[in-house]
């Protein structure tokens, strides 16, 4: 560790975890969803091991996104999964990059921007089949397939894809399912009665890519399982490897009376004399405050729960009787192959997902790599020789 806290993210289980994904969607193309600093694990180490791995596409949310993964190098084809006005669309229509466009306003400002370009957008028709976030509802769908189609016909857009995202994939059972697959499927007709010809179809996430082939059509876009975790119920399988390991150690260790209050509002009370052990982690560096008492980690072995209140860059471990020294690594979680936990048993402890868990990290603690080539902005061409710190985007 250089420091006192660090993510260590295994590129090769990035890797890895997109063949599997591969294998397991049967040769379906696969787009890697790297947004959100690829779920904290550090956007383009993860892009480049998901290509690795034999993705074929890479998704993002912003234009931003697309552009800087374009000015690491990578080539291969980037969606922006979020049509945005106003948005950077002339310099990711000149970078080669697919645009989801849902609404009629948005279409005409990316024609005018793919004009200014001096060539077509590629752009990607999102509706809304029942998650009511993203996408046209089917009232304004026929007016944006028109609208997509004519300014194809002018030569100003390419409708490279038609797409939408599932509500309830990680819910077993859920009607909605089927609900939205068919309505995905009469949205992808009336498109194609207009003479949309679209490259791809898609519509499986993570959780309808590993249960619902009927939904896997030309394309699946798998995020969290490209790091090794999912939101269905009991977390990824056992063939999907968790990627990110965080990891700090003691700052400092004291022996306290029993009855002795601990850290904010004294909400802790040690029981007999103790061991108390500090850790330079808090929320500010990815642990909820709600995870005060609740979440376990690892120390010499054990398990131990926070004691007392997190607090913004510390926490506080009780270790009772047992002894302790400065220096002594903890591990918060990681893919649980020394005993310690999971991110999926931090996100069951919080009641959250353990995507949320993973991405509280992003930037908050500096990320060292193993594994897959891996190229920084200040050496390129540079590969993975064991653990390399790298950088925060």
């Amino acid at each position: 560790m250089d420091g006192h806290a660090e993510a260590l993210i295994d590129l090769d289980a990035v890797a890895r975890n997109v063949e599997a994904m591969r294998e397991h969607v049967r040769g379906t193309p696969l787009m890697a969803v790297v947004k959100a600093d690829g779920y904290g694990h550090g956007m383009v180490p993860a892009a480049r091991a998901a290509l690795a791995g034999g993705a074929q596409w890479l998704g993002v949310v912003h234009e931003h996104e697309a552009l800087a993964l374009r000015q690491a190098g990578l080539t291969t084809r980037v969606l922006t999964l979020l049509g945005a006005p106003g948005a950077a669309h002339e310099a990711a229509i000149r970078a080669d990059v697919d645009l989801t466009v849902d609404a009629v306003p948005l279409l005409h400002e990316v024609a005018a921007a793919a004009t200014r370009a001096g060539r077509p957008a590629r752009v990607q028709l999102k509706v809304d089949t029942g998650m009511a976030r993203g996408g046209a509802t089917p009232d304004r769908w026929v007016a944006l397939v028109l609208a997509a189609r004519s300014a194809e016909a002018a030569g100003n857009i390419t409708i490279t894809g038609i797409w939408s995202h599932l509500a309830c994939a990680d819910v077993p059972g859920h009607p909605s399912v089927a609900a939205q697959l068919a309505r995905f499927t009469d949205a992808v007709r009336l498109a194609e009665a207009q003479g949309a010809r679209p490259e791809v179809r898609h519509l499986a996430n993570t959780a309808a890519a590993l249960d619902f082939p009927d939904t896997w059509f030309d394309l699946v876009r798998p995020g969290g399982a490209i790091y090794g975790l999912a939101t269905i119920p009991g977390g990824a399988p056992d063939w999907l490897r968790p990627a990110m390991t965080v990891r700090t150690r003691l700052t400092l260790v004291k022996r306290v009376p029993g009855g002795t209050p601990v850290s904010y509002g004294h909400h802790y009370t040690t029981q007999g004399e103790s061991t108390l052990g500090l850790i330079p982690l808090g929320y500010a560096e990815g642990i909820p405050r709600t995870a005060s008492g609740v979440v376990e980690l690892l120390a010499r072995g054990k398990r131990w729960r926070i004691a007392g209140t997190v607090c913004m860059d510390l926490s506080v471990l009780d270790f009772g009787a047992e002894p302790a020294e400065t220096g002594d690594e903890v591990v918060l979680f990681g893919p649980g192959d020394s005993g310690e936990p999971t991110a999926q048993q931090w996100a069951d402890a919080l009641g959250t997902v353990s995507y949320e868990v993973v991405t509280n990290f992003a930037g908050g603690i500096p990320r060292t790599y193993r594994g897959v080539a891996y190229e920084d902005s200040e050496s390129p061409g540079a590969g993975l020789s064991g653990a390399v710190t790298g950088p925060q985007a």
